[in-house]
């Protein structure tokens, strides 16, 4: 059986551990290689991970969590001769336990596989290339954060704020289309050359729907509502690639917001209702070290995320973030990267002087975090991640449920993750 134009063998994703197995192994009973002459591409991955707090938080103790996922992709032009037309699917199961809710209250989550544990739907979509690849039309089931508000440097972290962060998980109703609750919608991406990139999405603006008080995941168990009544979420992001150095350093510069309709409540008096939220954001990519060697792609990079929104009716009004990662730090080790963050998340001055008012003890004002990650690439398709993180006023500063008279106090996290691809 002959491998394809990469080297591979038909069917393998790309960074899958069965790059490195026998070939009866990565391609059980031949079942990967003909399935792949009918553009059926699938891929399993795991991550499991333990997490404690020996110090801080409201509680100390040590926590598993894990996250099974299928991925299939079918290209429509080999299997039926549409061409342009891919379709995409992907479900995880979800087990474990939270640290951040069971043991820290923290709005940026330790982990961005944590979520209520259950077996779901994520994504399910059609994706239409259009005009020589230059136009693509996604419709289906989709998550917003798979493509907005994204930054080159967060695979290098464990913390969800990295990825979907603080101030839209809170602002958008039932946390927005982000993981684990994708909503049906569209997105529409334009790249008319390999320096400027326009996307636009539509998305179901609650991929709950009205929840009350309860657990959204619950609300939605299985990723299987598909809603689509809801008020809308519009979601615009415009980036320009660029090279500094002499062209040895390239970059990126991200600007987007987005616009979600219905009703919210105002932050200094929930009963009085206002119409509609929106938010504006800047995200910058830079590599400012590039190790020697003619097209090393390893070296330092900084990136640089900052997000607003309107005090009166958001709990989270300002978010920023700044870091740098290191890829080929050791040359014994050439694939392995080092990341360090740091985050910050700003509650709404209007929420904090409504505490104030209603004479509360605590008052709300900031959560501060700095994450340091190592990725250790064993071999392709399976890393292995020590992490350390630390949360300055979990919660944003939130009383204690043991005793309302004092803050959740500040806390440290350890922790290591591995993840396998295949």
């Amino acid at each position: 059986m002959a491998d394809d134009e990469e080297g591979r063998l038909p069917g393998i994703p790309e960074h899958s551990i069965a790059t490195s197995l026998p070939q009866g192994l990565a391609d059980l009973g031949g079942m990967r290689s003909r399935l792949a002459r009918y553009g059926i591409q699938f891929g399993v991955s795991y991550i499991g991970e333990v997490l404690g707090n020996p110090s801080g938080g409201f509680k100390q103790s040590t926590h598993y969590d894990g996250r099974l996922e299928l991925v299939f992709e079918i290209d429509m032009e080999k299997m039926i001769g549409w061409k342009g037309l891919t379709f995409f699917a992907n479900g995880y199961q979800i087990h474990g336990t939270s640290i951040s809710a069971d043991n820290l209250g923290v709005l940026m989550p330790v982990s961005f596989i944590e979520a209520t544990p259950a077996t779901r739907l994520f994504e399910l979509y059609f994706d239409q290339k259009l005009f020589n690849d230059k136009v693509s039309v996604r419709f289906g089931q989709l998550a917003a954060d798979s493509e907005f508000i994204l930054s080159d440097g967060a695979g290098a972290f464990l913390n969800g704020t990295w990825g979907w962060p603080s101030i839209t998980a809170e602002a958008m109703p039932n946390g927005g289309p982000a993981y684990p609750l994708a909503t049906p919608g569209v997105r529409v991406a334009f790249n008319p050359n390999d320096q400027v990139a326009l996307l636009v999405g539509l998305f179901n603006g609650n991929p709950a729907g009205p929840c009350g008080n309860e657990d959204p995941q619950v609300c939605n168990p299985h990723g299987l509502d598909f809603r689509v009544s809801d008020p809308p979420l519009l979601m615009v992001e415009g980036a320009y690639k660029y090279h500094q150095g002499g062209g040895q350093l390239p970059g990126t510069i991200k600007l987007g917001g987005w616009r979600q309709w219905g009703d919210f409540e105002a932050a200094r008096d929930p009963d009085r209702v206002i119409d509609g939220d929106y938010g504006l954001y800047a995200i910058i990519d830079q590599m400012i070290y590039r190790l020697p060697g003619e097209g090393n792609p390893k070296g330092i990079s900084v990136f640089g995320r900052v997000i607003g929104a309107p005090s009166d009716r958001n709990l989270v009004d300002i978010y920023w973030e700044a870091g740098m990662t290191f890829s080929g730090m050791m040359p014994s080790r050439p694939n392995d990267i080092l990341g360090i963050g740091f985050a910050y998340t700003g509650i709404s001055d209007d929420v904090s002087a409504f505490q104030k008012a209603s004479g509360d003890t605590i008052i709300s004002d900031y959560e501060a975090l700095i994450e340091i990650a190592y990725t250790i690439h064993v071999i392709p398709g399976w890393t292995v991640q020590p992490d350390f993180q630390y949360f300055w006023n979990p919660g944003g500063h939130a009383p204690d449920p043991d005793d309302d008279t004092k803050a959740v106090p500040n806390a440290a996290v350890f922790g290591v993750r591995t993840s396998i691809n295949y």
